[in-house]
């Protein structure tokens, strides 16, 4: 027997999650927070400004500190953001008396910060841990037969792996000897584990089955596909939207306008021999209407509503970034299992043949009693549905399982065989052929039920499409004005099935996590804005690639769910749901925007041409904040669901 070295390096410990609080954004967004709310009962009541002033004091240092620094440092390289312009307004607010406006406008915007530090924390963990998928260690076999433990970074390309079983492959590899049924659905997200034998590929990660294989190894640890995949989450995870790009400028132009506005402001009327108090007071009037809190507030109230009302629906978008893009899409690619499918194996065909003297009940208990010591998802599948039933399943005897062939038991005195086609039709001849085909034709895995020998039936296994798929794709299409692409790393026959049954004719099979990328980045670089919809890890590079990304959130993988912009709790229904109420949340933006741009230029116009009042100005820029603020509130209704829902069926 080949020795086996004990020793080795050891699996390293699983990485633990980034808190929340120990992030320095969140730290001082919380410490804002909770002084403005502790102030602001005591501002409104009229408490003496001992009480308040120094709370809202804190309130501008704990909240402000941070963006102001790196406005400053940001300066320094000749770039103006509009950061350092809020801070400076809200201290211009705070120098003529507003010191509730400038603390508002401190805290809305490091709570923004905090938000978008969480959510690339978050997603760096996940991509770190997807890392964990490939084992830190694996067998490797030396020349001389001996086994030795290893660093699976370690590898390299020709090295000779064991893979026992239950272990994950350490690297992308060969099979060169054995027989064992493979999970690889964090790869191609296929829901069945996969017979590999000789010659056939596996992936680092993956699960090996109930037999040995002996494996080459044919690429290295960083050319892995799950490599691969960390390397596109992170560059699709950095690249930034133009939209983001565009307003980015904007932030730049307008920052500048404003400082150079309200310098020429205070500065023209001393040149023209105004005393020094007008001037000034005239200037700080500037800085109060000019400033853009209106418009900040155009943007978020209608978003972080329809966000507010899209969760109590179980649809969580990320931030009001992710629910403004999910009203722009026009082209919409759907993952197979565990999307439109539920991601789990189940019988949908019983066949009993003629003259075996069994109903489909006999067929179903005979198949289960020879399963139920299996741990195969399709052994799972079949006592289930005898279970369903209420079948009483039989005790088993000399039970063994064969990778990739099936199971054979004593049951009631009979020898059972269930398994494969491939491995068993040569068993029982031509017979089998014409339901197999039958059933396969359907989208079906066939599983052949032998007893002593003598086929005595067939049974149908699939993934079952969701109750809502159906209604779901035609929503997608009408909204998006073109059918939905399937996108899956399943076979052909059964994605062209599916596609068939929800009523889709593009149809992209057997793809790994790349071809979905290309695929995604091929559509968006001709103009569309792709709205991707998965729920595994092999999906996840194509949700960060995509316009926007949503992940089924309940069956769905970490990576998945942290990647995707938003996350479906349970039905795929809601989603054409939430694309048309981020639409109409898109309409109340440019209404607010409007709002806002007109008060905006004409309280600014008014303080220019002649002398706007500072308590006029303040009450005109507050009601304009209010206005659009109670205008955004309205998609808090339950209604504005409502009417999304039916505007997308």
């Amino acid at each position: 027997m080949p020795s086996r070295a004990v020793s080795g390096p050891r699996p390293a410990p699983p990485r633990r999650p980034t808190r929340v609080l120990a992030l320095p954004e969140a730290r001082w967004a919380l410490a804002a927070l909770v002084l403005f709310v502790i102030a602001l009962p005591l501002n409104l009541l009229d408490a003496p400004a001992w009480t308040w002033a120094p709370l809202f004091a804190a309130t501008f240092v704990t909240g402000g500190w941070e963006p102001g620094w790196a406005g400053l440092k940001a300066l320094a390289d000749k770039t103006l953001d509009v950061d350092l312009l809020m801070v400076v307004a809200a201290l211009g607010a705070a120098a003529i008396g507003q010191v509730l406006d400038g603390a508002l406008l401190i805290v809305i915007f490091a709570t923004s910060g905090a938000l978008e530090a969480v959510a690339t924390a978050r997603t760096a963990d996940s991509v770190r841990g997807l890392l964990d998928l490939a084992p830190s260690t694996a067998t490797r076999l030396l020349p001389d037969g001996r086994e030795e433990l290893v660093a699976a970074e370690e590898l390299r390309i020709g090295d000779i792996v064991l893979v026992r079983p239950g272990e994950r492959v350490g690297a992308d590899s060969e099979v060169l000897e054995g027989v064992s049924e493979v999970d690889q659905a964090t790869i191609t997200g296929e829901p069945l584990p996969v017979a590999k034998q000789a010659g056939d590929e596996v992936f680092a990660g993956t699960v090996n089955g109930t037999g040995a294989l002996r494996v080459r190894v044919e690429r290295g640890p960083a050319d892995s596909v799950i490599a691969r995949i960390v390397k596109m989450v992170e560059d699709a995870s950095e690249t930034k939207a133009p939209t983001q790009l565009f307003i980015e400028k904007i932030e730049q132009r307008y920052s500048i306008g404003m400082v150079v506005a309200t310098l020429a402001v205070f500065a023209v009327p001393l040149a023209f021999g105004s005393a020094l108090q007008p001037a000034l007071l005239r200037a700080m009037t500037f800085m109060i209407v000019a400033s853009p809190c209106a418009v900040v507030l155009s943007t978020m109230p209608p978003l972080l509503s329809a966000i507010a009302n899209a969760g109590r629906h179980g649809v969580l978008a990320k931030s009001a970034a992710v629910m403004e893009r999910l009203g722009q899409v026009d082209t919409v690619a759907l993952d197979k299992t565990g999307t439109l499918t539920e991601g789990a194996p189940h019988v949908t065909d019983i066949r009993p043949l003629p003259g075996a003297g069994l109903d489909e009940d006999d067929l179903l208990a005979l198949a289960a009693a020879a399963e139920h010591p299996s741990e195969h998802p399709l052994a799972r599948a079949v006592v289930q549905a005898a279970r369903d039933r209420g079948l009483s399943i039989a005790a088993t005897g000399d039970f063994a399982s064969v990778a990739g062939q099936g199971v054979t038991a004593a049951v009631g005195g009979h020898t059972v065989q269930v398994g494969s086609p491939a491995r068993l039709t040569h068993t029982v001849g031509p017979r089998a052929d014409d339901v197999v085909q039958v059933v396969e034709d359907d989208g079906r895995s066939a599983v052949l039920v032998l007893r002593d020998g003598l086929l005595v039936g067939v049974l149908g296994i699939a993934d079952r499409l969701r109750p809502d798929a159906r209604a779901t794709v035609a929503a997608l299409t009408e909204l998006a004005g073109r059918t939905p692409v399937l996108l899956t790393g399943d076979n052909e026959r059964a994605a062209n099935h599916l596609a068939g049954e929800v009523g889709i004719s593009d149809v992209r099979a057997g793809l790994l996590p790349q071809d979905k990328v290309a695929a995604v980045k091929h559509w968006q670089a001709h103009g569309r804005r792709v709205l991707v919809v998965g729920d595994g890890v092999n999906d996840a590079p194509a949700l960060a690639a995509a316009h926007t990304g949503i992940a089924m959130g309940k069956a769905g993988s970490d990576l998945a769910r942290e990647t995707a912009d938003a996350v479906v709790v349970d039905e795929l229904a809601t989603i054409p749901a939430v694309v048309a109420l981020s639409r109409r949340a898109r309409r109340l933006v440019a209404q607010n925007l409007v709002i806002a741009g007109a008060f905006i230029t004409v309280l600014v116009a008014w303080d220019l041409i002649a002398t706007l009042p500072l308590p006029l100005g303040v009450a005109g820029h507050e009601g304009s904040t209010v206005i659009v603020g109670l205008n955004g509130l309205r998609l808090l209704r339950e209604a504005a669901w409502v009417r999304a829902a039916r505007d997308a069926s």
